[in-house]
């Protein structure tokens, strides 16, 4: 498979120390990486690099669909929680259209904003949410309306931040399936970052573990049978 990301020699550090240290790693175009690992082992590090957040020596490499190297490519990225006032009288539509267009939304929502809207919301499966106010949606919901955010435009890679954290196990299956449907769907590379092993394996094709400056990526299978895989699976 073609990739669609890669990393030469990528290290970062804090204060003298190696988070991320000389990571070669390639996402190919349709893969769904389950990245996986402890907490202060890399991975919100690396995230942030692979969004251009963060300095860092070495390189990360964006490549178009002959493999020529991009300057950028389009990536989508829900993170773990959304901090707003609950209180606000904003509805779903006003919230997207506002990412989308300088036209304040107290305005309106013009038809072709309205219609770029329900477009993102129907690929997160996420339509009946429209009119709904921000403030009353369930933790899954929100997810969802995030996830919609992060499809307009459709990406070529889609990070997510602990997308599960906080969803009761059916929302979190229901996540997991729409993810896996926007992947056959669209080809979009995912990246995941869950503490969530079991639940996630199914869906994913490949496991990137982040583990205290050692790292594994590859297939699920070599990643069960690593010692990081079965002493990870086993705390899952």
């Amino acid at each position: 498979m073609k990739p669609v990301i890669e990393t030469h020699a990528l290290c970062k550090s804090y204060h003298g120390r190696p988070v991320v240290d000389h990571l070669n790693l390639t996402v190919p175009e349709g893969c769904v990486y389950g990245f996986l690992g402890p907490n202060g082992a890399g991975k919100t590090t690396l995230v942030r690099a692979l969004l251009s957040q963060i300095p860092h020596t070495g390189q990360i490499r964006h490549m178009d669909n002959q493999e020529r190297p991009l300057r950028s490519v389009r990536t989508g990225y829900v993170p773990q929680q959304l901090p707003f006032d609950k209180q606000m009288p904003v509805t779903v539509t006003d919230f997207l259209a506002a990412s989308l267009t300088r036209r304040p939304v107290w305005t309106g929502v013009g038809k072709k904003t309205r219609a770029q809207v329900l477009e993102a919301l129907a690929l997160a499966r996420a339509e009946k949410l429209a009119n709904r106010q921000l403030g009353q949606l369930s933790g899954g919901e929100l997810q969802r309306v995030l996830l919609a955010m992060a499809l307009t435009p459709t990406p070529d890679l889609l990070v997510l931040d602990e997308p599960v954290t906080g969803l009761d196990p059916a929302a979190a299956q229901d996540l997991y399936r729409t993810l896996d449907y926007l992947n056959k769907k669209e080809g979009i590379a995912i990246i995941m970052v869950t503490h969530d092993l079991h639940s996630a394996l199914p869906y994913a094709t490949a496991i990137l573990h982040a583990g205290h400056g050692s790292w594994f990526y590859g297939d699920t299978a070599s990643y069960l049978a690593s010692p990081c895989g079965k002493r990870f699976g086993g705390e899952a």
